[in-house]
């Protein structure tokens, strides 16, 4: 229970200090990136058709807002995530957008969210950060109207996944003290594994659990890599401190480790996901 307690009180540090500051800066970057994946939520949220959807671990709201656009004054988009300063941005975004999306900064595990008040749940890159997921997903599902839809994007692994890992691999030799990543906790791989997927959502009370491969091609303008990869993930955490002679010979090295996926103009890869859906059982309490 104590690691349990100390893992989400990492987290809430880490998204509410580097990480979140760092996503804040590279939204723009971020939303181009992920954009194709955006488009999937957004076209399964209208499918549906929803009316009142919660996006989990919203971020800085790009996907909240899109869907907020498509389902227009019939529906109701909630964008929740734990990092104040995501949260600060996302609203802003809707503000000067005039967006009608909703944003609240908690922790998805814990919130009281009003009973049965959603009829679709949604996260993209935002559920693999929970200290004690089946406590997260018990709790979205009693937020969840019966019959709720439930439609998730998460990373498969990090091997599937070479793109992500490029940075901290070319770094590694020249930062001995680079932090490795967690195996045993919540991180961005945590839902690599299937069958593991599987059973959080079992025993937190969904249905028609199905987990589904999804392989999709994301891009980035060429002149946008060398900050992606030296403001983001590991690399990026340790660069924050780090001196300028460090950060210059880092970035040096870890953009020519980038050099396969770059195409003239546009840096270009396939980001290995699951699609993961499931729905609230009518009995759910």
């Amino acid at each position: 229970m104590e690691t349990t307690h100390d893992t989400a009180s990492e987290q809430k540090a880490l998204w509410n200090g580097a990480a979140g500051r760092a996503w804040v800066e590279a939204q723009g970057v971020l939303d181009r990136l992920f954009a194709p994946l955006e488009a999937l939520l957004v076209d399964a949220v209208t499918a549906a058709p929803a009316h009142t959807v919660l996006d989990v671990g919203c971020g800085t709201g790009s996907t909240t807002l899109a869907m907020a656009r498509a389902l227009g004054p019939r529906g109701r988009a909630i964008g929740l995530d734990l990092s104040e300063p995501m949260i600060t941005r996302a609203r802003a975004r809707a503000a000067h957008e005039h967006t009608p999306a909703e944003f609240i900064c908690a922790d998805a595990q814990t919130h009281a969210f009003e009973p049965h008040s959603v009829d679709m749940i949604t996260s993209r890159f935002g559920v693999m950060f929970f200290s004690d997921p089946v406590q997260a997903f018990s709790n979205l599902r009693r937020a969840a109207q019966s019959d709720a839809q439930l439609r998730l994007i998460v990373w498969r692994s990090g091997e599937e996944n070479p793109f992500m890992t490029t940075a901290e691999r070319a770094a590694a030799p020249l930062l001995p003290d680079l932090p490795p990543r967690r195996a045993d906790g919540p991180g961005q791989f945590a839902f690599a594994n299937r069958d593991h997927v599987h059973a959080i959502l079992d025993a937190s009370g969904w249905s028609g659990i199905d987990v589904q491969r999804l392989d999709v091609v994301c891009t980035l303008a060429e002149d946008d890599l060398a900050r992606y990869a030296t403001r983001l993930g590991p690399v990026g955490m340790f660069l924050q401190n780090a001196d300028e002679e460090t950060r210059t010979r880092i970035a040096r090295a870890v953009r020519s480790a980038y050099d396969p996926y770059v195409h003239g103009d546009e840096v270009r890869f396939t980001a290995a996901c699951w699609m993961i859906t499931a729905a609230c059982p009518a009995a759910a309490g």
